[in-house]
């Protein structure tokens, strides 16, 4: 993750726009404008930890955007504290030594950010250890059932859990799901369609849903198959039939994933399971800063 590029920069200055942060009338009526603090980050509950990067642009753009963040920084973690890692309750995830206003002000952004990202990493690493189990070769996938304008940080969030990103926007690759199927004229006009017209190195995948679409699908020279809705003994047989006329193509299969039910998609042997539930249903971890005046100076 790039936490410099403007993308993540402008989701962050956003973040503390929408709260006011330079505007912290609590903080600059209650708090010396000269005392320095520490601010710990701790973990409240077992999870994944994702975000630690959004600390120092969080406060880098605070002080751009407000004159109540006097003197220098410092973020410091331990060495064995970093993103994708699991860490236990109570475990501390960082100290930031600064300005005592400026912690207080960003306070909120930076935890409801690394809470969001570490609950989304916690949720995949689950899943991931669900399918181990099989011993297949499985990955899990990701989908775009994102927070809007949080695509790039959730998705990074998968892989600190040990997932795969699928496509990160509209332009990234070609899925062909039942939508483009009923406008496009049907399964194999849209399949003809998209391998004609594709850009090079775009991969043409498409949603199925029946033996029929799966015929088509095969017969058309898919590049990727996706087997949605489709119970785990009904993958199984279509993975049978796709590796004998395409070996080599990738098999996802989707559709109401949960932890008790991917096991079994695992062992039907598809490459690829992918969950919306891994970004539009993970809860946020429970994490908390401690914040206490640091009469040190650097």
């Amino acid at each position: 993750m790039d936490w410099n590029s403007k993308r993540v920069r402008a989701i962050i200055e956003s973040a503390l726009a929408e709260d006011k942060a330079a505007n912290d009338v609590t903080t600059e009526l209650t708090v010396p404008p000269r005392l320095r603090a520490t601010g710990t980050i701790i973990a409240k509950q077992a999870c994944i930890v994702s975000g630690l990067g959004c600390i120092p642009v969080f406060l880098e753009t605070f002080a751009k955007m407000s004159a109540n963040a006097p003197g220098r920084f410092e973020v410091i973690s331990h060495p064995e504290i970093f993103d994708g890692v699991r860490v236990k309750k109570g475990q501390q995830l960082a100290v930031i030594r600064h300005n005592a206003a400026a912690i207080l002000s960003c306070e909120r952004v930076i935890l409801n950010l690394m809470q969001r990202m570490s609950g989304i990493a916690t949720i995949t690493d689950e899943y991931v250890k669900a399918i181990a189990k099989t011993k297949a070769k499985t990955r899990i996938l990701d989908t775009r059932k994102t927070i809007p304008g949080l695509r790039i940080l959730d998705k990074y969030a998968v892989v600190c859990g040990g997932g795969v990103n699928h496509r990160l926007n509209l332009q990234d690759g070609i899925l062909i799901k039942n939508n483009h199927i009923s406008l496009g004229g049907g399964l194999p006009t849209a399949l003809a369609a998209a391998l004609k017209g594709r850009k090079t190195g775009q991969m043409v995948q498409v949603e199925v849903r029946s033996q029929q679409e799966l015929d088509e699908a095969i017969a058309g020279g898919a590049e990727s198959i996706l087997l949605d809705n489709m119970t785990p003994a009904a993958v199984k047989k279509a993975v049978k039939q796709i590796r004998a006329s395409l070996p080599a193509i990738p098999i996802e299969a989707s559709g109401n994933m949960n932890l008790k039910t991917v096991p079994a998609y695992a062992a039907a042997g598809v490459d690829f399971i992918s969950v919306g539930a891994l970004t539009h249903s993970a809860v946020a971890v429970d994490l908390s800063m401690r914040i206490t005046v640091d009469q040190s100076t650097f």
